[in-house]
């Protein structure tokens, strides 16, 4: 039987620690971990397993990458259920650190890391604005119109803000924030609570919702630092969705365990989570590389953390050598 060194003209490289730019196909035994890993490109995009939160909780706020994310507020059991928590992962576990000035629910995030993130809105019917510095929260200036059931897209110097209620139809109202101050910008097409969006305050896509109450809508609208655009639906009609990504050109929405990949043109439904949820909480993150965290399905409240990679994109490998 040949070998790998027959196959392949080398033998397997021995290593103290991971390549920090693997090729694709590359094998490596971590002597340290006593692995044996391979780099291979995903064919799809798939989900796996990140640390668990050290409360489990949904209706938070969420920010950052697969390896510096925090999440703050939302709904926890016991009384009382309304929290202040917050928590910053560092792409392995979850460290509880200073809490929110105002425990809330239903609030939007944004920020790119566990070190620089707002906190905004909520309920109930609240129109503060939070900044985090990476060691505590500050309240700043505050949105317009008060307002949660709604996210955040951005970073904490220019972020976006649509969406969310009351009224109980939900509204179209849109504001940009420019590390200062909310100033009110062009509305949605379509009104509605729930919303979850993602990208940059000048280029943002959303998808879903509620308007009127229960009822859930697949419309999907893009942002251009202007205006919104109506454009593709959604394929599957469900409400609590999270989505992340870096522009109104790529996205992905999950909720309940569906997932969708926006292309800019059309929704595409790919791998489902592991963990079926509503509500939960996600980083602010290009669409090849996202998180989620908590949310519910819809008791018990979940601690878990799971992390996308998206299709051609690079995926360590583990080899069993028992």
């Amino acid at each position: 039987m040949a070998n790998y060194k027959d196959i392949h003209g080398f033998q397997i490289e021995t290593v103290t620690s991971n390549p920090a730019n693997p090729a694709n196909g590359q094998v490596w035994y971590n002597s340290t971990d006593q692995k044996l890993r391979a780099n291979a490109k995903t064919t799809a995009g798939t989900w796996s397993t990140g640390g668990n939160l050290n409360t489990a909780r949904f209706y938070g706020g969420g920010a950052g990458t697969q390896t510096s994310a925090l999440f703050f507020a939302g709904e926890k059991t016991g009384s009382p259920g309304v929290t202040a928590d917050t928590e910053k992962y560092n792409g392995t576990s979850w460290t509880e650190v200073a809490n929110l000035n105002t425990a809330r629910v239903n609030l939007g995030g944004a920020g790119v890391s566990n070190t620089s993130a707002l906190a905004i809105g909520g309920e109930p019917d609240k129109a503060i604005t939070e900044s985090w510095n990476g060691t505590s929260w500050a309240e700043v200036a505050d949105l317009n119109t008060a307002r949660g059931r709604s996210t955040g897209t951005g970073i904490q110097t220019a972020a976006l803000f649509s969406g969310g209620s009351p009224p109980n139809n939900g509204t179209a109202v849109t504001e940009s924030w420019n590390g200062t101050s909310w100033a009110e910008v062009a509305d949605l097409n379509t009104a509605r609570t729930y919303i979850a969006f993602s990208g940059t305050y000048t280029s943002a896509v959303t998808g879903g919702g509620l308007s009127p109450p229960g009822t859930h809508k697949l419309e999907t609208e893009t942002w251009n630092g202007t205006s919104w655009t109506e454009v593709a639906n959604l394929n599957t009609q469900n409400g609590g969705r999270v989505t992340f990504g870096q522009n109104n050109a790529n996205a992905i929405s999950a909720t309940g365990g569906n997932t969708e990949e926006w292309n800019g043109t059309a929704w595409t439904e790919i791998a489902d989570m592991s963990v079926p949820r509503f509500n939960a909480g996600a980083g602010e993150t290009p669409s090849t590389a996202g998180l989620i965290f908590g949310g519910s399905d819809p008791s018990p409240y979940q601690a878990a953390t799971e992390l996308f990679t998206g299709a051609g994109a690079d995926s360590t490998r583990e080899f069993d050598l028992s």
